[in-house]
C-alpha cells in the first residue's frame, strides 16, 4: 500500500499540473489551512490555548471577554427594541468557549434576553464543530453554513473575534512602479521529483484586476515614489466577499467584528515593507508560510479602512471603531479589575486573574486589537442610540 501524500505533495502536484504551473499565495493559504483532509483548521492539528497551544485567543484568559461581550449584545437587543427572536451569529468559534462564557452569562443575568436568543455558529472546520457541539451541549445552537442563511434573515447581531485574519490573502509586491502579483511554485529542477517538499515564490502579473481596485478603493497609490522596488504586502479580497454575504444576510442590527489590524493608511505605509503575514506555531511567530504545512497557523492583519468602505456600499453604516482595551474597559472591564483586591481568593489566584484581564486591555497585544461595529436596517431612533463598548471609558 502506497503511502498517503502529505499535504506539501499534494500542493506541488496542484502546482505541477496548474497550466501556468503556479497558484496565488491566496490559493495556497487556502490549501494549507482548509485542506478538507490536512489543513489546519481542518485537522485535529489545529490547537487553541493559553497553555501549550498555537496560539491563544481572547476567550482562552478567562469568562470576562465572552461576559463584557454578553453585556454588549443585551444593549444591542434593547436598542433594537427588545425583538421576540435575536440572533447572535459567531462567526468561526474556535473550540466554543467565547459562545458558552456569552450563553452561561446571559442565562444568569439576563434570562429575559436568554430565551429569545437564537443562537447560530458558522464553522468550516469539521474538528472544531465537534469540539463546539461538545462544549455547548447545554444549550440549543445551531450550526450552518454562511450560505445556508436567508437573504435578510437575521435580526440581531452578526459577530467574530480573530476570524477575518485567517482569510486567504492575496501577496502583491512593486516593481518599477507596478503592481506585481506574488504566485507559489515549484523549482524547475524539482518538477519530476514532487516528493520533494520545496516550493518557492515567483512573481507575475496580478491574478485579478481586482487587486487594482482594491488599492483604489482604500487610497492607497503605489506608484508614489515612497514605495520602493521590492515592497510587499497582502490584499483580503476574501474579507470584502465575506462582509457582502454577511450584509445579505442581515435584516436588522449589527456586524461587530474584532480583530488584530489597522486603517489602511496605516497598514500600507511605504515603511511596512514586509506586510504582516505571521505563522503561529506552538506559541512562537515567524514569517516562513513555506515550513510546517498544515501544522501552523497562517493570518494576516485585517484593513478596517477596506470593511468600512465595502460595509457602505453593502448597506452597512459604520457605527464605530475602537481598541479591543477601549471597548472591554468601557464594558467595566476597569471596575472587575479594581474589584479584584476586595475578593477573598489565594494570592496566586489573584495575580493569574489580574494577569489576564490586563492581558485583555494590554496596548502590546490584544488590547491593540480593532473593534468595528456597523449596522444595518435600524430606524433613525435606534441608530440614534450609543453603544456602551463605544463610549469613552470612565
Amino acid at each position: 500500500m502506497a503511502d498517503k501524500p502529505t499535504l506539501s505533495q499534494i500542493i506541488a502536484t496542484h502546482i505541477y499540473n496548474h497550466p501556468q504551473k503556479r497558484i496565488t499565495f491566496a490559493e495556497y493559504m487556502d490549501m494549507v489551512l482548509y485542506h478538507p483532509e490536512y489543513g489546519y483548521y481542518s485537522s485535529h492539528t489545529v490547537n487553541i490555548g493559553f497553555q501549550g497551544g498555537d496560539f491563544f485567543t481572547s476567550s482562552s484568559l478567562g469568562n470576562d471577554f465572552g461576559e463584557l461581550l454578553a453585556i454588549q449584545f443585551y444593549q444591542m437587543w434593547e436598542n433594537l427594541d427588545k425583538p421576540k427572536l435575536f440572533h447572535l451569529v459567531e462567526m468561526g468559534a474556535g473550540k466554543g468557549i467565547l459562545a458558552a462564557q456569552i450563553l452561561n452569562y446571559l442565562t444568569l443575568n439576563h434570562p429575559d434576553f436568554f430565551r429569545v436568543i437564537e443562537y447560530i455558529i458558522i464553522e468550516k472546520s469539521p474538528s472544531l464543530k465537534q469540539a463546539q457541539q461538545q462544549q455547548l451541549k447545554d444549550f440549543s445552537v445551531k450550526w450552518l453554513a454562511l450560505e445556508e442563511i436567508k437573504p435578510n434573515l437575521i435580526i440581531g447581531c452578526v459577530f467574530s473575534n480573530e476570524l477575518v485574519d485567517a482569510f486567504p490573502v492575496h501577496q502583491f509586491t512593486i516593481a518599477n512602479g507596478k503592481l506585481k502579483e506574488i504566485y507559489v511554485t515549484v523549482p524547475e529542477h524539482r518538477e519530476n521529483n514532487l516528493s520533494d517538499d520545496s516550493l518557492t515564490e515567483t512573481i507575475g502579473e496580478p491574478s485579478t484586476s481586482k487587486l487594482g481596485e482594491y488599492l483604489q478603493l482604500v487610497g492607497i497609490d503605489i506608484s508614489q515614489k515612497t514605495y520602493e522596488n521590492g515592497y510587499r504586502s497582502e490584499i483580503n479580497l476574501a474579507a470584502l466577499d465575506w462582509l457582502g454575504i454577511v450584509a445579505d444576510c442581515l435584516q436588522q442590527g449589527y456586524v461587530l467584528t474584532i480583530d488584530y489590524g489597522y486603517p489602511a493608511q496605516r497598514y500600507y505605509n511605504p515603511r511596512r515593507s514586509q506586510g504582516t503575514l505571521q505563522c503561529y506555531y506552538q506559541h512562537r511567530h515567524h514569517n516562513n508560510p513555506y515550513i510546517n504545512i498544515g501544522q501552523q497557523d497562517i493570518t494576516a492583519h485585517i484593513d478596517f479602512t477596506a470593511l468600512e468602505i465595502w460595509g457602505e456600499k453593502c448597506s452597512l453604516n459604520t457605527v464605530g471603531w475602537t481598541q479591543q482595551g477601549l471597548f472591554l474597559m468601557a464594558l467595566g472591564l476597569g471596575t472587575r479589575i479594581a474589584a479584584l483586591s476586595h475578593q477573598e481568593q489565594s494570592i496566586s489566584h489573584l495575580l493569574k486573574r489580574r494577569e489576564a484581564l490586563h492581558q485583555l486591555i494590554s496596548p502590546e497585544g490584544l488590547g491593540n486589537f480593532g473593534v468595528l461595529v456597523q449596522s444595518k436596517g435600524l430606524t433613525h431612533t435606534q441608530s440614534q442610540r450609543s453603544l456602551q463598548g463605544l463610549t469613552i471609558p470612565e
